[in-house]
């Protein structure tokens, strides 16, 4: 007489089940970084916008006050630091910057008066 071995099963799926939850998990925190990144990335874009825009205003001169002054400001009221500003008649570049996650986030922008 052959005598048959049974394995028992019970709790495979559960085991199964928690691996798959942590594969999950372990690939969600490793993405959160990249997503953090690029939301940083689109607030920088945004305060050179700002900044250059706030610029150009006085440049041209519907606003009085030095067009670098206002940019500095207005580039750290979104949370970014003006590194550069560069003032072409009543067209102004600006740059801005930020550190996220101990990367440097960088954007420029340009404004003026259409052609």
């Amino acid at each position: 007489m052959m005598r048959v071995m049974r394995r028992n099963a019970d709790g495979a799926a559960s085991i199964l089940g928690v691996a798959i939850i942590g594969m999950l998990f372990a690939a969600v925190m490793m993405m959160l970084p990249l997503y953090i990144g690029m939301a940083a990335r689109q607030g920088v874009i945004a305060a050179a916008d700002a900044a250059a825009l706030a610029a150009a205003d006085i440049a041209v001169g519907i606003v009085p006050g030095v067009p670098c002054e206002i940019a500095a400001t207005v580039a750290a009221a979104n949370r970014a630091v003006l590194t550069g500003c560069a003032l072409d008649g009543v067209v102004v570049t600006v740059s801005t910057s930020r550190t996220v996650l101990g990367l440097e986030l960088r954007a420029s922008a340009t404004a003026g008066p259409p052609d």
